[in-house]
């Protein structure tokens, strides 16, 4: 017996199989990450239609980390990628129109990176795209099962979760 691919662990006792079966730990990756991978695809079509269609999910992680302000160096801290990869990334979104460089305020050697109009309209935008995925999944789910699994994920995670998932993601 399986469930989405995965098998069941279904535990006996002398009156027999305990009902309903368990799914298998190795489920909750897959489970997540399908979510996850659905919802971003969703965001990404979404985008495309209000004219960004350029824009992929290292871009918005990459984005997302620019928006805090600083160098290349800091978005290569932040993202957990090399400085060259993270110049890498500035690069493609200059190129796309999402970022540019400015000389820093406060050190004349240090180049920093800033989102331009395009860019913080492209964020504003995914912002309300989520918001509206959210809530079209609530309506499938219901609200109530949506805030606990929120919450549920929001105790399970870190505070420096997106910090920490960037890099591992390879971005």
């Amino acid at each position: 017996m399986s469930w989405y691919g995965f098998g069941l662990s279904q535990t006996t006792s002398s009156l027999g199989p305990t009902m309903p079966p368990q799914r298998p730990g190795n489920a909750l990756p897959f489970l997540l990450l399908t979510a996850f991978r659905v919802l971003i695809d969703e965001l990404h079509v979404h985008l495309a239609e209000v004219g960004h269609p350029d824009l992929r999910p290292a871009h918005g992680f990459a984005m997302q980390m620019i928006n805090r302000g600083g160098s290349i160096s800091d978005l290569g801290r932040r993202l957990g990628v090399s400085k060259q990869a993270a110049s890498k990334t500035v690069t493609g979104l200059e190129h796309l129109g999402y970022v540019q460089r400015i000389p820093s305020a406060t050190d004349q050697r240090q180049i920093e990176v800033a989102l331009t109009a395009r860019g913080v309209e492209a964020l504003t935008v995914s912002g309300e795209i989520l918001n509206r995925l959210r809530n079209e999944w609530a309506a499938r789910v219901g609200e109530r099962e949506m805030t606990l699994v929120e919450d549920a994920l929001a105790q399970l995670g870190r505070p420096d979760g997106l910090e920490r998932i960037v890099g591992w993601l390879g971005a």
